[in-house]
């Protein structure tokens, strides 16, 4: 599977999923045992960040932010394709909405407000369906 960079192939053919729990954005110091499961862990001068189901970091006793609700983006994007999620971000900008989004190697993930998830997968549904493959 070949990793697409091309601009309007991606917004195109995106097809964007909302995918299950919500999730929180979650500190730990440098010290802390990592949790199993985090979507995401990521070191920062301070401690880490990890993205995990807001239960879990409820049961860990975790200082969180950010409930959200993960939107995969279903086409192998580029890791130096240009402009994709800027086109994404600033779409959902418009609709007065915050994204976080987390590059992977196959895929491009956004973590949207929780109560805003739907609306958000309906805007890039939308993105998708007026960006037609070009010839």
């Amino acid at each position: 599977m070949s990793a697409i960079s091309n601009l309007d192939v991606l917004i195109s053919s995106m097809q964007p999923e909302l995918q299950g729990p919500c999730y929180v954005f979650a500190f730990l110091p440098h010290h802390s045992p990592l949790p199993e499961g985090a979507k995401m862990l990521f070191e920062e001068q301070e401690g880490w960040t990890a993205i995990l189901p807001i239960e879990q970091a409820k049961v860990l006793g975790l200082h969180y932010e950010f409930a959200c609700r993960m939107i995969t983006l279903n086409v192998h994007s580029s890791l130096d394709a240009v402009g994709f999620l800027a086109r994404i971000t600033r779409h959902l900008a418009a609709l007065g909405m915050g994204v976080n989004p987390v590059s992977a190697f196959f895929h491009d993930h956004l973590f949207v407000p929780a109560e805003r998830a739907e609306e958000a997968l309906a805007a890039l549904r939308q993105l998708s369906a007026e960006r037609p493959l070009p010839s």
